[in-house]
């Protein structure tokens, strides 16, 4: 970098990727390189939010790119391309569709970033973030896919809506994949340090954690074109800046596991340690016997897919 200033880069110029970039540019961590296909696309946002360092008091540089030469230097990579599901889109189809968008992004990412943590938010996110790791080759700590956080930051708002609390006092822990088959964990999810358990009735703790399982679904639905991108974008912003700023914090996040909770060779949203090596360390926690079989339940589903649609 010729310039001495730090530098991340944000891959899909759309919804998602423009709101991560634009909480980047708020944390003041670094430089922002926005690649998008459609090159118009990315330097017209990239050039909107330029035209706000004033506003917002920030000093680093936005840039818009089709150009992967441009992503060089980059510390994190955070991969927000794919197609959003469609009415009457099949998941198999997305998985077709989002995995040929992967295996171009992530040849872009070896050649021009080859030491950078990669961040995947590209749905099916487990299955994305796994197929992002073969392409790219990189040590399975150096990719890791955002879920967790976005999943225990939309269960943490409808907690503090129950409670009529403080949203940053409630820290919740939701693991397993992203989508119907999350495990949210309330024995481990506190307001001011105590359990929801002893907070509310295990009824509205139910409620709560279907409505969290689905809660992306709730949001096409309202939307009725699109999908949710404040929070997503926000939460893979949350992430990058705990490499980059080395912060060591403890985040729930799709990683590959190797023997932990009973898995192997599959990505799944568990608890880890997220610093500027990527994952530095993932917990095991221990689980009931019944959510220890739903999040089996849930990296088993990924294996059978993964074997079935991807040929791993």
């Amino acid at each position: 970098m010729a310039n001495g200033r730090r530098k991340i880069a944000v891959i899909g110029a759309g919804n998602v990727g423009a709101t991560c970039a634009f909480v980047l540019a708020q944390m003041k961590v670094a430089d922002i390189v926005l690649l998008d296909i459609y090159e118009g696309f990315a330097k017209g946002k990239a050039l909107d939010m330029s035209q706000n360092a004033n506003v917002l008091n920030y000093d680093g540089r936005i840039t818009g790119t089709a150009d992967y030469n441009d992503i060089a230097g980059a510390e994190v990579v955070v991969v927000t391309s794919g197609f959003p599901r469609q009415p009457g889109m099949t998941r198999e189809d997305l998985i077709g569709k989002n995995a040929d968008i992967v295996s171009q992004v992530g040849q872009g990412i070896r050649e021009h970033a080859p030491d950078s943590v990669v961040i995947v938010v590209t749905n099916p996110l487990d299955l994305m973030t796994y197929h992002m790791q073969k392409v790219t080759g990189f040590p399975a700590e150096r990719v890791i896919g955002q879920a967790g956080v976005l999943d225990s930051a939309r269960m943490a708002h409808f907690i503090a809506l129950e409670l009529g609390c403080a949203e940053e006092d409630v820290s919740p822990m939701v693991l397993g994949g992203h989508g119907d088959t999350m495990v949210p964990l309330p024995r481990y999810t506190t307001v001011g340090g105590i359990p929801i358990t002893q907070l509310m009735s295990q009824d509205r703790i139910d409620a709560i954690a279907a409505r969290t399982a689905s809660g992306g679904g709730e949001i096409v639905k309202l939307l009725e074109r699109g999908s949710a991108f404040y929070a997503p974008g926000s939460a893979a912003a949350v992430m990058a800046e705990s490499v980059l700023n080395d912060r060591k914090r403890m985040l729930p996040a799709s990683c590959l596991l190797s023997g932990q909770y009973g898995l192997d060779d599959v990505y799944i949203g568990v608890p880890c340690i997220i610093g500027a090596a990527g994952v530095e360390r993932t917990f095991e926690l221990e689980l009931t016997a019944d959510e220890l079989s739903s999040l089996q339940g849930s990296g088993n589903f990924y294996k059978t897919q993964l074997s079935e649609l991807l040929g791993y």
